[in-house]
């Protein structure tokens, strides 16, 4: 149905309500209106990486691992097969009048803020550091979760508005303070191709102030720019609890009455939380005007009329059957292999099963089920650890040993143990095995959202980029062995991987793979597929050179801003193949491509023993005093090459990575020309000292 038509039945059916009966659907907990035949509705539910706490569903890696991906086309279908799980659970939970939490169509995901401090609890959340690589994977994802039928399948959700990125522990009495410039040039394009692009349903605010605004109640983000400029036209919720802050935390309104007065006004419409339990009580009090509670509530049903749920739909007879089905399970696999990335490999991978007799398998991560899953994650009907997935290739064949090595965190396993109580077993593991592979890393115990339960430090920020304590000693005691050595780094964020750069034989960054990722993590270490991922991410050296967690400036942050080396930068990753770009070419000119935008041919090769997937990555300098610092990504596409095959791809640029923010924080086009950079990772000395790959450079 269409928003014009959804919004003409929204008005009819609210114009038929008492204003108690407008206000009480407000929240995200919506009760039935039985005269009206309208169903209570919780508008709260999940679909990050799958649909996520109602039971079993597909799992997919975390989202950190899907924009290692640099898929945008597998980005679409994982967000169609989310949509269609969704919707079978719906359809199923309505039958028995189940209208619970996590049980609906509108889905709170995907979370396109940009991952702009390592230390960040929640960065595995989203797609990465690039506005654009985010930008493209969130409107891919939106799409898929959102169809293209004559009802919304689902309805998407772009979270969290705007200029937000920690600290947990501080978000709900924080001040985001930033410039325009890097406001437009860093913050807002995710969610500005979000709304425009991908059509978004719905965005959530965040917690934090900006600039001195909540951003729940923000005239400037959501006024100005959301439904001015953008031209939103769907509906805005609250971060959960959120509006409460503006009174308890934030202190720019004294009581419950006013901060749902002032959210209302400044266009939220929906509630996470119970803040709007208070509108009757302002609206008695003359605070709150009749025509702002019906506004929202006409955008809140519009959006319920989208989705069909007053109609029947093409989504009604999707079978329960639908849920972690083979095609579905064959999609998350793929998602899987795609996304790990071979940051280091002297040649010991791929391994031959035929010429080991004994692999180790040692860490707190080798067998852990919540290494695997990441956070707002759902429930598998299986799991396969990377214990599990070594041990299932190899069979008979091969011997596995075990040990975890340590506790994820703690300094013993069992509690009326000594200290380091298994690194003697560990020890004797590393001594009888030809290899191991070693998975160290955390999970959402270790990062997180603020408050999310067995978060380790509360908060669920990393204080540094070092591994727990135990981990560091469990790595240092692999090393001391002399035995040769593959590191797995799970986790969801950048991690000080010097010491195993340094001494590990191949080092993968594997993430969160998703419920059944140990086995496409064995495919990968056995040379069954090429790994194929890239950093999403820039892995740094230290911190040294990284301002305070607080400060919202991007000086020495991410790829884009860097003031010294990487240890793995942005957009790189290895493969078992030698791919090549062996020519690229821009026949325009600069004139033309600030106007429309350019097409650059690619010529690329697969020189190498197997097949592979690549990532054929375009990035753009402008000279400008407005540019940013160093070449940014402009486009990039994934390719699939055989043994010895050659192929031509075109991309194209936009116009908008022609142009420059300036310190109003507007677009401009005052560069003089522009260095267009083509290859499979940055144009940077330290992707050029890693690779050995050709970067092709023309000036337009």
């Amino acid at each position: 149905m269409n928003r014009e038509l959804a919004t003409k039945k929204a008005t009819e059916l609210v114009e038929q309500m008492t204003i108690e009966e407008m206000a009480s659907q407000l929240k995200f907990d919506a009760p039935a209106i039985d005269r009206l035949g309208i169903p209570a509705y919780n508008w709260w539910n999940e679909g990050l990486h799958g649909v996520a706490r109602c039971g079993t569903a597909t799992m997919f890696p975390q989202a950190i691992g899907l924009g290692a991906t640099f898929d945008d086309e597998l980005l679409h279908e994982i967000g169609d097969v989310i949509a269609t799980e969704t919707r079978a659970k719906y359809n199923e939970a309505v039958k028995y009048e189940d209208r619970d939490i996590y049980k609906g169509l509108t889905l709170w995901s995907p979370n396109v803020n940009l991952f702009r401090d390592p230390r960040w609890g929640r960065g595995h959340e989203t797609y990465g550091e690039d506005p654009h690589l985010i930008g493209k994977l969130g409107v891919a994802f939106i799409k898929g979760l959102q169809g293209d039928g004559e009802y919304l399948k689902t309805a998407a959700c772009a979270k969290h508005f705007a200029v937000h990125s920690g600290p947990e522990a501080l978000r709900h009495h924080f001040n985001a303070e930033t410039s325009l410039k890097e406001m437009w040039e860093t913050y807002l394009p995710a969610f500005e191709e979000s709304v425009i692009d991908g059509e978004v349903e719905s965005v959530m605010g965040a917690y934090n102030r900006t600039n001195g605004e909540p951003c729940c109640a923000h005239s400037y983000l959501m006024d100005e720019v959301l439904r001015g400029k953008w031209g939103f036209k769907g509906h805005y919720v609250s971060d959960c609890w959120a509006i409460r802050d503006f009174h308890e935390n934030h202190q720019i309104t004294e009581k419950p009455e006013d901060s749902a007065a002032l959210a209302l006004e400044r266009g939220c419409d929906l509630n996470c939380g119970c803040t709007f339990n208070k509108i009757m009580s302002a609206y008695e009090q003359g605070m709150i005007p009749e025509e702002h509670i019906k506004r929202s509530a006409i955008r809140l049903f519009t959006t319920r009329f989208m989705l069909g749920m007053f109609d029947k739909t093409e989504y009604d007879e999707i079978p329960y059957e639908v849920v972690e089905c083979k095609k579905h399970l064959d999609l998350a696999s793929k998602a899987a292999k795609e996304s790990v990335v071979m940051l280091k490999n002297d040649g010991i991978l791929p391994l031959n099963k035929d010429k080991i007799k004994t692999i180790g398998v040692i860490g707190p991560n080798a067998n852990s089920r919540a290494a695997l899953i990441g956070n707002y994650h759902g429930t598998s009907s299986r799991y396969i650890t990377v214990l599990e997935g070594i041990q299932d290739y190899v069979g008979d064949d091969v011997r596995v040993l075990y040990s975890s090595g340590c506790h994820l965190f703690k300094d013993r396993e069992e509690p009326l143990a000594v200290a380091d109580d298994r690194l003697s077993e560990a020890k004797t593991v590393c001594n009888h095995s030809d290899l191991v592979v070693l998975c160290l890393g955390l999970d959402e115990s270790l990062e997180g959202e603020e408050g999310d339960t067995g978060n380790a430090y509360a908060s669920g920020d990393k204080r540094d980029l070092l591994l727990p304590l135990s981990q560091m000693k469990l790595l240092e005691t692999v090393i001391e062995t002399k035995v040769p050595f593959v590191v797995l780094m799970m986790a969801g964020s950048a991690m000080d991987l010097n010491l195993a750069d340094k001494h590990a034989n191949a080092v993968l960054q594997t993430w969160y793979a998703g419920a059944r990722g140990g086995k496409d993590i064995a495919d990968i270490l056995f040379g069954e597929v090429s790994p194929s991922g890239k950093l999403p991410i820039t892995i740094y050296t230290d911190l040294d050179d990284m301002p305070d967690f607080t400060d919202y400036t991007m000086n020495g942050r991410t790829y884009r801003f860097l003031n010294k080396a990487p240890l793995y930068p942005f957009g790189y990753g290895l493969n078992y193949a030698n791919t090549q770009i062996t020519e690229a070419t821009c026949k325009d000119t600069y004139k033309n491509a600030c106007e429309n935008g350019v097409k650059v041919t690619v010529t690329a090769v697969n020189n190498g023993e197997m097949k592979t997937d690549d990532v054929v990555q375009v990035y753009v300098h402008v000279n400008s005093e407005n540019e940013v610092k160093h070449p940014k990504l402009a486009a990039f596409k994934r390719i699939s090459l055989d043994k010895g095959e050659t192929k031509q791809i075109e991309l194209n640029i936009s116009k908008k990575m022609f142009g420059t923010v300036n310190d109003n924080g507007e677009l401009v086009f005052d560069g003089t020309k522009a260095d267009i950079y083509v290859g499979f990772g940055q144009p940077d000395d330290r992707t050029k000292e890693l690779t050995n790959k050709n970067i092709h450079c023309m000036t337009i």
